[in-house]
């Protein structure tokens, strides 16, 4: 088939690198995010799919938005038969998915109808799931409620964060489209409606989303902190300041701290939360890098009785 496929952050490079290797199929073109501005310098940077598709000598789409009449027109010449999608990050109208003829096929990283939004993997990590995994739909109007033609599973391991799981996610992803791509053009898959049990929503992660209340039992602390990195970044208050929170570990054994209460020993840090003790591992005070927690507990010199939190 003739593709267009539609893409922007890392994570959907090794969909488009696998359908570039498949040698079955013609990826005749990209569309990505407009550039955008990154780095100190805030110096406008090419999307990674759109770098690695100038790489490939793939021509790049960059429409401020998929409905302008320019870049309709130009996919309407290109006449793609199918258009494989991962994490394009915009809302595609319908006079945008009527053009090709077998539709835009999404990449959606868990398991339909569980998760449907923005960030199914983060939601599914603080939510606590066991297993989840990546789908292939059909894109209709709705959100992500397209009739379904493939899966493939991933177990959580018990120190994931969202960017472990996503990284195996959108490597496991990457075949499951480009057998998805094979399965259409054969006639020999077909999507099937997705449940109408089972709905949960995953939308844009916030930044007060983030927060972390040492109120609330160790296995949350753990699952938001997890959940939110890389990003946006679990967070708490340390005298007054935001304090990000990279890695920590639940410690079953230890319940004599009150929520947000620290302790320091030699090389470790606990706070305490409403179950049992976490120890931090990895820490980021505000402007600086991230650092060992022992070493930022040295610096800052943590009284007895000080907390975590507002």
């Amino acid at each position: 088939m003739k593709l267009v496929f539609a893409g922007t952050p890392e994570v959907a490079v090794p969909a488009l690198d696998a359908l570039l290797a498949s040698g079955r199929h013609e990826v005749a073109a990209v569309v990505t995010r407009p550039d955008a501005p990154a780095g100190r310098g805030r110096r406008l940077v090419a999307s990674p799919v759109a770098q690695r598709a100038e790489e490939a000598g793939i021509e790049v789409l960059k429409p401020a938005r998929p409905r302008d009449e320019d870049f309709l027109a130009r996919l309407r010449e290109i006449a793609p038969d199918c258009c494989p999608v991962v994490a394009y990050g915009a809302l595609l109208p319908k006079v945008a998915l009527d053009i090709p003829a077998r539709g835009w096929v999404n990449l959606h990283f868990s398991l339909l109808p569980a998760w449907r939004g923005a960030a199914p993997v983060q939601h599914s990590l603080m939510a606590g799931d066991q297993v989840t995994g990546a789908s292939t739909f059909l894109i209709e109007e709705g959100l992500d409620s397209g009739p379904v033609y493939g899966v493939v599973t991933e177990d959580v391991r018990p120190t994931d964060t969202s960017g472990d799981l996503l990284t195996r996610l959108a490597f496991a992803g990457a075949g499951l489209l480009a057998a998805t791509m094979d399965g259409i053009e054969d006639g020999a898959l077909h999507a099937v409606p997705q449940p109408v049990e089972g709905i949960t929503l995953a939308p844009k992660i916030q930044v007060e989303d983030a927060h972390v209340d040492f109120a609330a039992p160790a296995l949350r602390v753990d699952r938001v902190v997890r959940g939110c990195t890389p990003a946006p970044g679990a967070w708490t208050v340390f005298r007054g300041e935001r304090l990000k929170l990279i890695q920590v570990t639940p410690l079953p054994d230890r319940t004599d701290l009150a929520p947000g209460e620290l302790a320091v020993g030699k090389n470790n840090v606990y706070a305490g939360t409403g179950s049992y003790a976490v120890e931090l591992l990895w820490v980021q005070p505000q402007g600086k890098k991230p650092m060992k927690a022992a070493d930022w507990a040295r610096g800052v010199r943590i009284a007895p009785g000080e907390r975590l939190g507002a």
